[in-house]
């Protein structure tokens, strides 16, 4: 058990090594090609934050994990909005853009209602699954959710800054070290989640909404955290919420489209976790100081999500 937990650990090093050497070689390539900040913050940010979610579920899907690929994406949603933002904003007090609140908290919700929708459809296909045509329709949304992004850019306008430019060399080494990491720190991750739940004797459903679910979402909790420091407010929040949309229609899109995903309805409970938390912040933004996340807001986020936490392990004893 010590030397799943060593590897595991190690996987998870690599997953944050790698995301981060990916972004920086992305977001210099892109700089070299005058995108704004904004775009790069929307897109490389974005995907290189989700990128060990990614990776992680590409192996498990590969693999047949289909806990693993649920677990992963819903327990990284539900530690982005209760844990990541309730420490984010018991650091800052968190101001929330207008657009932001009427407009991508409720698009992330309208990806939680249709991830519902396809992994309980069971009339029409006969299981709980999600088919690979689910994950087709998925990665349209995703399309057309890149599509409002880029509106978006147009309407708000662009700013520039000036940053340390890298070489060539450098940016291509960043990107393929980085790329390297994933992949290794994913498959380390997957097989001893697995191990680890068969030596602890628990499943790898818990294992995923807990371990592996934390683990991935350091990129997100490291950006927020430090953003909420720099009172960056529309990153710490953006990052989150782009990245729950990330993961429902880029991440689980692709698991799906590599092989349909069977989908245990227990996990209906934590879905509705996450659309319970993304509806509290929802109606933070109205209580207090208008489309402000206040720090007993924050509180009461991280306190659901400890209860959440032993109400799981306590299912499993």
């Amino acid at each position: 058990m010590l030397t799943d937990i060593i590897l595991l650990l190690l996987g998870f090093g690599l997953l944050i090594i790698g995301a981060n050497w990916l972004v920086d070689g992305s977001s210099a390539l892109a700089r070299k090609f005058r995108v704004s900040d904004l775009a790069i913050g929307l897109t490389v940010v974005a995907f290189g934050t989700s990128a060990p979610e990614l990776v992680v579920n590409l192996f498990a899907a590969a693999q047949g994990h289909h806990d693993i690929v649920f677990g992963n994406i819903l327990g990284s949603n539900n530690f982005n909005i209760f844990v990541i933002l309730g420490i984010a904003g018991l650091i800052t007090p968190l101001a929330v853009k207008s657009s932001t609140v009427w407009k991508e908290i409720p698009i992330s919700l309208g990806a939680l209602l249709i991830l519902f929708l396809m992994a309980n459809d069971f009339i029409l296909k006969g299981s709980n699954v999600v088919s690979r045509i689910d994950g087709i329709l998925l990665l349209v949304c995703l399309v057309a959710f890149l599509y409002y992004v880029f509106r978006q850019l147009r309407t708000e306008g662009e700013e520039h800054h000036e940053h340390k430019h890298l070489s060539v060399p450098v940016m291509t080494g960043l990107i393929l070290f980085g790329l390297a990491g994933l992949i290794a720190g994913g498959r380390l991750v997957v097989v001893n989640a697995v191990d680890l739940a068969q030596d602890m004797g628990v499943s790898e459903k818990i294992i995923a909404l807990t371990i592996v679910a934390a683990g991935t979402s350091l990129p997100e909790l490291v950006t927020s955290v430090i953003a909420g420091i720099k009172k960056n407010n529309d990153i710490a929040i953006g990052n989150i919420i782009g990245s729950n949309i990330f993961n429902i229609f880029f991440i689980l899109g692709i698991s799906a489209a590599i092989r349909p995903q069977e989908f245990d309805p227990s996990f209906n409970s934590d879905i509705l976790m996450v659309a319970l938390g993304t509806i509290f912040l929802f109606l933070a933004m109205f209580l207090g100081k208008r489309h402000k996340l206040d720090r007993w807001e924050a509180g009461v986020l991280l306190i659901i999500y400890i209860g959440y936490t032993l109400l799981l392990i306590k299912g499993e004893a």
